[in-house]
């Protein structure tokens, strides 16, 4: 498929703003787990199984940007919900139905 050069500029302005945004989240969880009434080893163990799974996820993983992964690096950020489709209201139509197609 055809992406846009402006979908591409797009996207590539936009994934480290949208993992920063994610990350952010995803700190605010972290307090909560250290907040807790638990043990410190508790605590521990919680957060890094946490990390662990978080270190995987698309918000995170992500650095291999380049356009044979356009889509699937945009389908991945929405099935995770580090996105939503309005966080895509800026992209071309075409990009915009082809998420929507894959993410069902």
């Amino acid at each position: 498929m055809n992406i846009s050069e402006k979908d591409w500029k797009l996207f590539r302005n936009d994934l480290p703003n949208w993992q920063e945004r994610y990350m952010e989240k995803l700190v605010e969880e972290y307090k909560e787990i250290l907040s807790d009434d638990r043990n410190a080893s508790d605590k521990y163990w919680a957060l890094e199984a946490r990390l662990k799974a978080d270190k995987r996820n698309p918000g995170v993983l992500i650095t291999d940007i380049s356009r044979s992964n356009f889509y699937d690096h945009l389908v991945s950020l929405v099935r995770y919900k580090v996105i939503t489709m309005d966080d895509l209201n800026d992209y071309s139509e075409e990009t915009k139905e082809v998420v929507r197609r894959i993410t069902g």
